[in-house]
């Protein structure tokens, strides 16, 4: 009787969410392979390819708070509906539209259609299944999600090849719109947790510990998502000379270790909380890879292509890590604004990332379409300077803790860490834990 239920969330919660998410991860990365269809079809220029692109970041991140308030007030199954409908009128839009300012108001759509895939997601895990599972679901989540990703290579060319860019968008029109009428229609609804008066935005945004990880999981994420939603298709034709196969080819492997790699973050925070491992360790190798990933790229390091751009896939999913994190620090009638809050800085640095490095690669005249190779690494040097700055920040608190904690036991005086969890608000005493095994309307 157990296993049945557990099963019949998976089927009528779990994965309805992970199908608009994977939408979301379609809608993200499809204008990396699609970009030059566009740009030749409609005219644009790398900067406004960049905005384009982007501006889907942009409304993505400004939607967060009030998504994440709706989240946490009306629940997830009735906002995620309601736009995943918008971001069906915003893909009809875009498959028929024959100027820059339609696709971009269509693109905006999208972007604040989707904006509640995954924090929608997160917030249905925390509110239907067992705290102590919170991670590993996550993960899960984002492994199927990013499937988008791995859709928007091969599959999508094939598509191109066939019936060309605008009939694909038709398709995700549909294809969003049964979305949105299967989660409304399939997924039960849940009683939402009363906020207390301790619950509130601020009480997210007063948290020390909050701006620790956020900058850090921001620069790198956002990053991320930039390079690979656009970016590295560029890239690969400019300074590696890929042909279009070879290009396609090596963007369906780096989609293919995304949605692994969501798989084994979620798997590998999972583990590590049960033996008591702060998450946060991970999140700062991560950020330590990735940044020797795009050094590699910026210095032109003698190694494949393909396995610093892997790397760089891998980081995109390094959320996984993040919200895990963050679902510790705060409790579930906070979930969703605070998975909002820090999407606002995945979301915010994404677009920043992507239309900077447009308009940074314009100040270097194209020959013979391509950019330069110093173009790119000026662009992506300013990116990797900054994700530095972000790891010391996070880093320094949690050296002070080590330090402290290495002279307790050097003087055998109890050791103080408090610098390393300090919060502004305390919830053990207003947490509000919703039982996994609790009977609900199905």
């Amino acid at each position: 009787m157990q296993i049945s239920k557990g099963w019949c969330r998976i089927a009528r919660v779990f994965l309805p969410f992970a199908a608009g998410y994977y939408l979301s991860y379609l809608f993200r990365t499809i204008n990396a392979l699609i970009a030059s269809h566009i740009s030749s079809d409609i005219g644009l220029g790398s900067a406004d390819l960049g905005l384009l692109t982007s501006v889907y970041f942009l409304v993505f991140a400004a939607a967060q708070i009030p998504v994440g308030i709706l989240l946490d007030r009306f629940g997830p199954r009735r906002v995620q509906s309601a736009l995943l409908l918008l971001a069906a009128v915003g893909a009809g839009l875009f498959a028929v539209s024959t100027g820059f300012l339609s696709l971009l108001i269509a693109r905006a759509m999208i972007g604040l259609g989707v904006a509640a895939a995954l924090t929608a997601g997160l917030k249905s895990i925390i509110l239907w299944f067992p705290r102590e599972r919170v991670g590993l679901l996550n993960g899960y989540m984002v492994m199927l999600g990013s499937l988008g990703a791995v859709t928007a290579t091969a599959p999508v060319e094939r598509l191109l090849a066939w019936i060309g860019w605008r009939s694909i968008f038709e398709i995700l029109a549909a294809a969003t719109g049964a979305i949105a009428i299967l989660i409304y229609f399939v997924v039960p609804e849940r009683g939402i947790v009363p906020l207390t008066a301790r619950a509130t935005l601020g009480s997210v945004f007063g948290d020390r510990r909050f701006w620790c990880i956020a900058p850090l999981s921001a620069t790198c994420v956002g990053s991320a998502w930039s390079l690979q939603g656009l970016w590295a298709s560029p890239w690969l034709t400019d300074v590696e000379r890929l042909d279009r196969a070879s290009l396609v080819g090596q963007l369906f492997i780096m989609s293919i270790v995304l949605s692994g790699a969501a798989w084994f973050f979620g798997v590998a925070v999972h583990n590590i909380k049960r033996r008591g491992i702060a998450a946060e360790t991970i999140l700062a190798m991560v950020a330590v890879l990735f940044i020797a990933a795009e050094l590699a790229l910026i210095l032109r390091a003698p190694l494949p292509s393909i396995l610093p751009w892997s790397v760089i896939a891998i980081v995109g999913t390094a959320t996984v890590i993040s919200f895990a994190v963050i679902s510790d620090y705060f409790p579930p009638e906070l979930a969703g604004r605070a998975n909002g809050a820090l999407n606002v800085l995945h979301f915010g640095w994404a677009f920043l990332a992507q239309y900077a490095t447009g308009l940074i690669l314009e100040q270097w005249p194209a020959n013979d379409g391509h950019r330069t190779v110093q173009a790119y690494q000026v662009a992506f040097g300013v990116s990797v300077a900054l994700q530095i700055a972000a790891l010391v920040w996070f880093v320094v608190p949690w050296r002070r803790s080590i330090v402290s904690w290495m002279s307790s036991i050097l003087l055998f005086e109890p050791s103080d860490v408090s610098y390393a969890v300090e919060s502004v608000g305390l919830y053990e005493d207003s947490v509000i834990f919703l039982p996994a095994d609790d009977d609900a309307e199905w």
